[in-house]
C-alpha cells in the first residue's frame, strides 16, 4: 500500500493528534534561506513544517500524494490566514510548472517509497524540477524493529469532537534482503458508543549509503554533502544536478 492510499480517512485524522512530535522547522528554514527560493516540500502532508515556513514569508510550495492530507493542510492554512500553493501528485511522477532552487523532504519521508525503482523515478522527477545550481535535501534512516513489549500497546489522543483516537502496532515483518520493514498499524476512533477500526500496512524501505548514492547518480544527481543528525539516526543528504562533460 503506497502513501496515497495509506494516508486516507481515519489515518489522516489520527495522524496529527498522534504524531510523535511536531517537525522542527528551523533546519528547513535555514536550508531554504541558504539555497534560495522558490522551494518545494515533497510529502508535505498536513503542513509541518510547510506552514511554518510560509509564516516566515518563505516562497515554499508543497506536494503530496494524499488528497486527504492536503485538505487538512488547506484547512490549517485558512485557519492561520496563510496562502499556500499545494499540488496533488506522487513524488515519483512529478509534473509541475516551476523549477525550484530548494527541494526537500521534512524527515525521512523518502523511506516511504517502497523500492529502488520507485526511488529512482522520484529522484529523476526532482532532477527535472531543480533550477540551475538547485539543491535537494533528503533525510534517510534505517528503521529499528519495534520492541516486542510495544506491540499491541496503543498511543491515545483526543480529537476535537471528544473522540478517543488510538494507534497500535499489530505485527511486523522485516526483510533484510529487500531492505523493507512492514508494520501493520491499527487505527481506532471511539466516540459515543460508535467505533471505527482499520488495519493498514506501513512499509519502510531503507538504503545503504553507497546504494543511495548509486540511485542518485542514475537519476542525474551527485552527492555534495552528508550530515548526520544527533545520534546519527537520520542522515541528511544534499544532492545537486550532475554536470554534463564537455
Amino acid at each position: 500500500m503506497d502513501a496515497a492510499d495509506f494516508y486516507t480517512r481515519i489515518v489522516a485524522e489520527v495522524y496529527g493528534p498522534l504524531k510523535a512530535a511536531t517537525q522542527d522547522a528551523e533546519p528547513y528554514a535555514a536550508f531554504v534561506e541558504e539555497t534560495g527560493a522558490p522551494a518545494l516540500e515533497l510529502g508535505c502532508g498536513v503542513g509541518d513544517p510547510l506552514l511554518d515556513l510560509r509564516r516566515r514569508g518563505l516562497d515554499v510550495e508543497g506536494v503530496d500524494s494524499s488528497a486527504n492530507m492536503l485538505e487538512r493542510c488547506r484547512r490549517r492554512a485558512r485557519k492561520q490566514r496563510l496562502r499556500v500553493v499545494l499540488h496533488h501528485q506522487r513524488m515519483e511522477s512529478l509534473h509541475l510548472q516551476r523549477r525550484y532552487r530548494a527541494i526537500f523532504l521534512a524527515g525521512p519521508t523518502f523511506n516511504l517509497l517502497p523500492d529502488d525503482t520507485t526511488a529512482v523515478a522520484a529522484l529523476r522527477g526532482v532532477r527535472a524540477h531543480l533550477a540551475e545550481a538547485g539543491t535537494l535535501l533528503v533525510s534517510l534512516f534505517v528503521p529499528s524493529p519495534t520492541p516486542p513489549e510495544e506491540i499491541g500497546q496503543a498511543r491515545i489522543a483526543t480529537a476535537d469532537d471528544g473522540a478517543e483516537l488510538r494507534v497500535s502496532v499489530v505485527s511486523e515483518e522485516r526483510n533484510e534482503t529487500e531492505r523493507t520493514q512492514t508494520t501493520v498499524l491499527r487505527y481506532e476512533r471511539h466516540v459515543r458508543g460508535r467505533s471505527t477500526l482499520v488495519d493498514r500496512p506501513w512499509v519502510m524501505h531503507w538504503y545503504t549509503p553507497a546504494g543511495f548514492e548509486d540511485l542518485a547518480a542514475a537519476a542525474g544527481l551527485v552527492l555534495s554533502a552528508v550530515q548526520p543528525s544527533v545520534g546519527a539516526v537520520v542522515q541528511h543528504y544534499r544532492l545537486q544536478a550532475a554536470r554534463c562533460a564537455g
